[in-house]
């Protein structure tokens, strides 16, 4: 029994020192960052997200800041039998480049953290929920469907310094129709 509980800490100590030395892009610009990206990878390691990988398509996104510093997401995701939008409200933090949101696939609120952009083409993105693997994710954002090799590379190792594993990074094929073309901004 006791070599459990100090194996439990131990990974949870392990979960809080490879998130706390991530930082948000330096200077982070909303303005900039605002507009349509589309997710091109996705490193996420839940064994409920198994079942669905083969399924992921690359995913249509807006961002839209607010007056207030918050952002509103609004995301384009193509299922087996539809073109679903959703709309996500992060709140700012103090930190600029770091919002929060209520997950209401987990229940509990998340950390988004905007660890690297170049505002023209890329974005390096970490949600997160400290002391719980399961829900950490690395994403990548393009301005297009397509983005360089390098920042591909780019990507996964960062996904794998963040303790995930290779098998669950994927950069998935484009989704047909979604958006529907009438409905894009």
């Amino acid at each position: 029994m006791g070599t459990t509980a100090v194996t439990v800490v131990m990974v949870m100590l392990c979960g809080i020192m490879v998130h706390a030395d991530v930082k948000p892009q330096k200077d982070f610009n909303l303005q900039r960052f605002a507009g349509k990206w589309y997710r091109v990878g996705l490193a996420y390691d839940s064994p409920r997200f198994l079942p669905y990988r083969d399924m992921l398509r690359a995913s249509m996104g807006i961002i839209t800041p607010l007056p207030n510093g918050n952002v509103n997401l609004t995301m384009w995701d193509a299922t087996t039998l539809s073109c679903q939008t959703k709309l996500y409200q992060y709140e700012k933090t103090n930190v600029s480049g770091q919002f929060i949101y209520f997950s209401t696939t987990h229940n509990m609120i998340k950390d988004i953290t905007v660890v690297e952009t170049n505002y023209t083409d890329y974005a390096l993105v970490l949600k997160h929920k400290e002391f719980n693997r399961e829900y950490t994710q690395v994403a990548l954002y393009g301005r297009t469907l397509k983005v360089r090799n390098y920042v591909i590379q780019k990507f996964k190792d960062f996904a794998v310094s963040q303790g995930l594993s290779r098998e669950s990074i994927l950069t998935p094929p484009p989704a047909e129709n979604c958006p529907p073309a009438e409905s894009e901004c």
